[in-house]
C-alpha cells in the first residue's frame, strides 16, 4: 500500500469555519444561531453529524472537561488488581509507562489535527483523518468498527456498573427486597435517554465539569477507605507475592497491561478536538495537561492504596473488597462506601453521555435535516428515536452479558491499545515525514511495535480469562458476574 498521501487543495477560511460550525464574521456563544453564511454552508454540505453534534465553540478548559470525563472513569477501580497480576515494581513501571506513551499518543494527535487544519482540511472525525492520512478507504471502516466496539463496550459498562450501584445502595436500604439487577438496568438506562437528549457534545460541558470532581470524589473516598481497611484489626494478611504458575503469570501481565489501556484509553480525541472553536493550536495540549493532572491525583493513589491494603487478595474492582462481607462485617464506615458508589453512579452518566456521542454522530449524519433547526420537531422526533434504541440496545446487551472485568480488558486490548497507542505515531510518521534517523521517528516506531506485541497478547490473555471464567457467566444473571 502506497503510505503516501495527496495534499487536497486549500480549502478556503470560510471553509474551515464551516466545517467547525462558525460562520465567517460570527461571535461564538452558546447557543445555536450561526450567521447566515453558516447556515447556508451547513445547509449545502447536509451533515447532521457535524451540524448539530459535533459543534465547535468550546474553549480549551472545555476539552478539558471532555478528556477528563472520557479517560479518568471508573475503569481506574481495576488499577490495584492490575498491580496484583505484576507486582509493586512492575506494576509501577507499567502504570507510569502507559501514563507517558498516553499523552505522548495524544500530544500527537493532536499536532496532526492541527497539521491538517493549516492545510485546509480540518477534520472532526478519527475515522476520516485515518482515511486521509493513510490513503486508504477500507481503514475509514477499520477505524469505524473499533471505535464502535469501544464506545458500545464502555456505554454497556457503565450502564452496568451504574445499576451494580444502585443494586447495592438498595441491597443495604432493603435487604430482603424484590428488585434486582435488571430492575436497576432499566433505571440507569431511562435516565440515560433523557439525558442523551442534549443535542451537542459541547452541551455536555456542564455536566463533564461535574464528572471531574466527581471523580476526584471517589478516588479519594476509595484511597481514605483503603487506608482504614488496611489498618483493620480485622484485615486479611497481605502477600505480594507472585502467584500461579510461570505462564498464567505472563497471561495475567498481558491482561494487566490492557487494563491499563483501558484506564488511559479514549478513542474519541478527533471528536473532543472538534468541539474546539478555531484556531486550535495549543488549545488541546491545555486541555490534556488539565486531564493528566486529575490522572496523576487519582490513578497512582488509587492502584496503590488498594493493592496496599488487599495484596493478591484484592478483587477486579476494588469496591467489591470494601464491601461488607456475608456476615455483614465492614471493614470501613458504610458512609464512606455511600458516598464513593454515589459519586462513582452520578459520573457513570457522564461518561456514557461522552462515549455516545461518536454513535449519536454517525445516526444523525444523513437523518438531521440542517436546514432546520436543532430543536425543530423534524430533528427533534429522529433524535429521540435513535437516540433511545441506542441506549435500549446497550440496556439489553448489559442485561444479557453482566460481566464487568473480563470484558474490560478485551475493549482496552482489541480497542484503546490500536487506537490511543498505535494509530496516532503512524499517522504523525506519515504525515510529518520526520528522518527515519531522527529521535522521534526512531520512538514512534518502537512504541508501535511494542504496543502491537502488547495489544495481541493482550486480546489473547483476556479471551482465555474469558474461557477458563466461561463457567461462572450466565445470560441475563440477576448480578454482576465479576
Amino acid at each position: 500500500m502506497n503510505m503516501e498521501y495527496l495534499k487536497l487543495p486549500s480549502s478556503s477560511n470560510g471553509d474551515i469555519l464551516h466545517q467547525s460550525g462558525i460562520g465567517e464574521g460570527e461571535e461564538i456563544n452558546d447557543d445555536y444561531n450561526g450567521g447566515d453564511n453558516d447556515r447556508q454552508n451547513v445547509e449545502a454540505d447536509g451533515d447532521g453529524g457535524a451540524a448539530f453534534v459535533l459543534v465547535s465553540k468550546g474553549t480549551w478548559w472545555h476539552a478539558g472537561f471532555h478528556l477528563t470525563t472520557a479517560i479518568v472513569g471508573p475503569s481506574i477501580l481495576t488499577l490495584p488488581y492490575a498491580f496484583s497480576c505484576m507486582g509493586w515494581t512492575l506494576g509501577l513501571v507499567s502504570l507510569s509507562v502507559a501514563a507517558a506513551v498516553s499523552f505522548y499518543s495524544y500530544n500527537l494527535m493532536s499536532k496532526v489535527l492541527d497539521n491538517c487544519e493549516k492545510n485546509g482540511r480540518r477534520h472532526i472525525r478519527f475515522r476520516e483523518l485515518a482515511s486521509d492520512i493513510l490513503g486508504s478507504g477500507w481503514m475509514f471502516y477499520l477505524v469505524v468498527s473499533v471505535q464502535t466496539t469501544i464506545n458500545m463496550g464502555v456505554s454497556i459498562g457503565s450502564i452496568l456498573l451504574g445499576a451494580e450501584c444502585l443494586q447495592v445502595m438498595y441491597s443495604d436500604l432493603d435487604p430482603d427486597g424484590n428488585l434486582n439487577l435488571h430492575h436497576f438496568i432499566i433505571m440507569v438506562a431511562v435516565v440515560m435517554i433523557l439525558l442523551s437528549q442534549l443535542p451537542s457534545f459541547h452541551s455536555l460541558r456542564y455536566i463533564n465539569s461535574a464528572s471531574l470532581f466527581l471523580s476526584l470524589g471517589y478516588s479519594f473516598c476509595v484511597v481514605i477507605a483503603c487506608i482504614i481497611a488496611g489498618y483493620s484489626s480485622e484485615a486479611q494478611s497481605k502477600d505480594y507475592s507472585p502467584t500461579g504458575s510461570k505462564i498464567i503469570r505472563i497471561f495475567s501481565g498481558f491482561k494487566a497491561v490492557s487494563m491499563m489501556g483501558t484506564a488511559f484509553g479514549n478513542g474519541i480525541l478527533p471528536e473532543i478536538q472538534a468541539t474546539l472553536a478555531p484556531p486550535l493550536t495549543g488549545k488541546m495540549l491545555k486541555g490534556l495537561c488539565m486531564c493528566y493532572g486529575v490522572i496523576m491525583a487519582t490513578y497512582y493513589s488509587v492502584a496503590v492504596s488498594g493493592y496496599w491494603a488487599f495484596g493478591n487478595n484484592v478483587r477486579d474492582n476494588i469496591l467489591e473488597n470494601l464491601m461488607p462481607d456475608d456476615e455483614g462485617i465492614a471493614l470501613v464506615p458504610v458512609w464512606l462506601l455511600s458516598m464513593a458508589v454515589i459519586f462513582i453512579l452520578l459520573q457513570l452518566f457522564a461518561v456514557t453521555l461522552v462515549y455516545c456521542q461518536v454513535a449519536y454522530e454517525i445516526l444523525e449524519k444523513n437523518s438531521a435535516d440542517v436546514s432546520m433547526g436543532v430543536f425543530s420537531l423534524r430533528n427533534l422526533l429522529p433524535r429521540l428515536f435513535l437516540r433511545s434504541m441506542y441506549i435500549i440496545i446497550c440496556a439489553f446487551i448489559a442485561a444479557m452479558l453482566p460481566f464487568f472485568g473480563d470484558i474490560n480488558a478485551l475493549v482496552g486490548a482489541m480497542g484503546f491499545i490500536p487506537l490511543d497507542f498505535i494509530l496516532p505515531m503512524l499517522l504523525y510518521n506519515i504525515s510529518f515525514r520526520p528522518d527515519r534517523a531522527s529521535m522521534i521517528f526512531v520512538v514512534n516506531s518502537l512504541i508501535m511495535i511494542i504496543f502491537t506485541g502488547v495489544g495481541i497478547m493482550g486480546t489473547i490473555s483476556s479471551v482465555r480469562q474469558i474461557v477458563v471464567d466461561a463457567k461462572l457467566f450466565k445470560l441475563f444473571s440477576t448480578t454482576v458476574i465479576s
